[in-house]
């Protein structure tokens, strides 16, 4: 199937993968690996169709990765492309979800797979197909300054060469996805309506969470 280039190219009915703490945008890309037999099934129908599934987030909080059960999911995640798959032993998946678009949660369907199924809108989200918009208002110098404390704040080993080397957007994806942040946290990265919107988020939640740090050591 061909790669979706605009949202009248998206179907109104996804696959569903709720995953907890899973971010995906647009225009990134996620490595998973699948081996419930549920969503064994849900690749494999997603190979055979358009292969786009739509990774969204729990509300409910439990210590499962990918709860069971009609639980709680939240209003907005992400169509991801399978871009990339292997099949492996004892009937599993690695594949890599690239975003596509971001989509609204409309109504749940009932349906026969063992996957949850959904109606889907995407009407919000034409801008997703420029993946660019509102890069060029970033302050990438202050951006690379709050990484960096953040960085050595929680000691993340980082690779600050090739860091330089990344364009100002996928540095803001690769920062976002890659955050130990929480469910909330991440679903606000998500919802970010622009690049620029999500980088300004983004260095937020650090220095947030570094002046708390602080505070906390004063206190003590």
């Amino acid at each position: 199937m061909r790669r979706p280039h605009s949202t009248s190219d998206l179907p109104e009915l996804l696959a569903l993968f709720p995953l907890s703490k899973a971010l995906l945008l647009p225009g990134a890309q996620r490595p998973l690996n699948i081996f419930e037999p549920r969503f064994v099934e849900m690749i494999d129908d997603a190979l055979a169709g358009n292969r786009l599934i739509g990774l969204i987030q729990p509300t409910e909080r439990t210590n499962e990765e990918a709860p069971r059960g009609p639980v709680g999911i939240e209003e907005v995640g992400c169509i991801g492309r399978i871009v990339h798959f292997e099949e492996q032993e004892e009937n599993r998946y690695f594949v890599v979800l690239e975003g596509v678009s971001r989509f609204d949660l409309v109504e749940e369907v009932t349906t026969a797979t063992p996957y949850r199924q959904a109606r889907i809108s995407t009407a919000r989200y034409d801008n997703d197909f420029t993946p660019e918009l509102g890069v060029d208002r970033i302050d990438r110098a202050r951006l690379l300054a709050v990484l960096r404390e953040y960085a050595e704040f929680s000691g993340i080993d980082v690779d600050w060469e090739e860091v330089e080397q990344t364009d100002t957007g996928q540095l803001v994806n690769l920062g976002a996805m890659l955050s130990p942040y929480g469910a909330k946290e991440k679903q606000a990265l998500l919802e970010a309506p622009t690049q620029f919107e999500r980088a300004e988020t983004l260095i937020a939640l650090a220095e947030m969470e570094m002046a708390r740090a602080r505070q906390g050591a004063v206190l003590q």
